[in-house]
């Protein structure tokens, strides 16, 4: 009788062992997929590839909520096994995050930098064709109105060269595209002035 209570008790007590074990709250794990989700924030990616940091930060919120779920169960049926496997999961996931932000920051610094030489060299061609554009009374007022315009584009390129140097690159590329393209505009408007001024003579 004494020998098949203390087996019992020796059951009891290697079941609470095992299902303790099973039932440990993987703090390390969690603390190191949050960190791995900052890091990835902390390197841009929710501006640099949105999609994949959103997917991350999903993922971590699935885990933390199954963490929660967890913790609500009778301790003898908790399980944290496959949340921790998610969210070692998660710390790979965002190593990767991380370093595809940092890929696609230099992409778009390089369309930033090649689009930014791209528009100074058409502004220094609009202004030679300036030097060759009618001066006639209607020629004078949209001259006038090109310079000023051409001012805007300068100083906006003034401001992308900021950007670059404070490493926005994101809102460097927006602005120099659209400075850019109203150079191109400032250029076909004269090459089209000048044209028909030759056709006159």
């Amino acid at each position: 009788m004494k020998r098949n209570i203390l087996l019992t008790i020796a059951a009891l007590a290697g079941m609470t062992i095992l299902f303790s074990s099973c039932a440990k709250l993987p703090e390390a794990e969690m603390a190191a997929a949050k960190a791995s989700v900052e890091a990835a924030k902390a390197a841009e990616a929710d501006r640099y590839i949105p999609q994949e940091y959103r997917a991350l930060q999903d993922s971590l919120n699935t885990a933390m909520t199954e963490v929660e779920t967890q913790k609500s169960k009778f301790v003898l049926f908790r399980s944290y096994k496959k949340v921790t496997v998610k969210l070692n999961n998660i710390v790979a996931q965002g190593n990767t995050v991380k370093e595809n932000a940092g890929i696609r920051k230099e992409e778009v610094k390089n369309q930033a930098q090649q689009t930014l030489a791209e528009a100074t060299t058409t502004v220094a061609a609009v202004k030679e064709l300036i030097l060759k554009a009618p001066k006639g009374k209607e020629g004078k007022e949209a001259l006038e109105a090109i310079q000023s315009d051409l001012a805007l584009v300068e100083a906006s390129l003034a401001e992308v060269s900021t950007l670059i140097n404070n490493g926005d690159y994101l809102t460097a590329l927006d602005k120099v595209k659209a400075s850019n393209e109203k150079a191109n505009s400032l250029k076909t408007e004269l090459e089209e002035a000048i044209a028909r001024k030759s056709m006159k003579k």
